[in-house]
């Protein structure tokens, strides 16, 4: 219980601490309840725009969303994405792009790409139906951390523990554990798209092995700007295929 109550506190602002005191031990296994994290984080979004809608335009409400997960995560995920592309787009060695991404400093790589981030969620929100702006938000968060959790069972730490910025280096998964990750990653996909939609979850999954190929090769190994960048991308791509699923299915 207090893995899960550890994944809480970790991927969220939410005063979880408050219930419990929780071990420092106790969050290199985080990941594993990543998705399911993404349940939370989700139903949130899900909630502020279907109910936004019935105030606002879609535009509005899908804007509101987007600011509800941001201050829901402490934009825990951009903050990672935004160093992931400043250090990979600016630095030539692996000591490089380590050394950028750890820079408290947002360079030009990292700010295009929130802002181009954004402006694509935005987009794909505020273009569909409100029911299914709401599915995809209710899949697509816990799938693709599920999607993005497969790095940390791929690829070694790239930094030694006390250089990671949270000070903590997540394990792999064990068998049971990915499994558990697994199940809570798909059900939601299960439970709210319909059949023709559940293809879509080979491009996050594609995606994400891509992700990986590539961070192996130019930095050996995986930090958590990785992990949050890969979650954010395989989002994106989830996103774009379930909407161009609607609108050409």
């Amino acid at each position: 219980m207090k893995q899960i109550l550890a994944a809480f506190i970790f991927f969220t602002r939410l005063p979880f601490w408050r219930i419990a005191t929780v071990p420092n031990a106790y969050y290199s296994r985080v990941v594993v309840y990543w998705p399911l994290t993404g349940w939370l984080t989700a139903a949130v979004m899900a909630g502020v725009l279907y109910g936004a809608a019935f105030l606002w335009p879609i535009q509005v409400a899908a804007a509101l969303a987007i600011l509800a997960r941001i201050l829901l995560t402490g934009a825990l995920h951009e903050d990672g994405l935004s160093d992931f592309l400043d250090g990979f787009g600016g630095g030539s060695s692996p000591k490089e792009i380590l050394y950028i991404m750890k820079d408290s400093r947002t360079g030009s790589y990292g700010i295009i790409g929130l802002i181009l981030h954004f402006l694509l969620q935005f987009a794909v929100l505020s273009s569909l139906p409100v029911w299914m702006s709401c599915m995809v938000v209710l899949c697509g968060d816990p799938f693709c951390k599920f999607a993005a959790s497969m790095t940390i069972n791929v690829l070694p730490y790239a930094r030694t523990a006390d250089q990671s910025k949270s000070g903590v280096v997540y394990h792999p998964m064990r068998p049971m554990e990915l499994v558990f990750a697994a199940v809570t990653g798909v059900l939601p996909l299960l439970l709210f798209a319909p059949a023709d939609y559940w293809i879509a979850a080979l491009v996050p999954l594609l995606c994400s092995w891509l992700l990986i190929r590539w961070i192996k090769r130019r930095i050996g190994g995986y930090t958590g700007d990785c992990c949050g960048a890969s979650f954010l991308i395989c989002e994106g791509v989830f996103y774009l295929t379930l909407s161009a699923l609607y609108w050409f299915g």
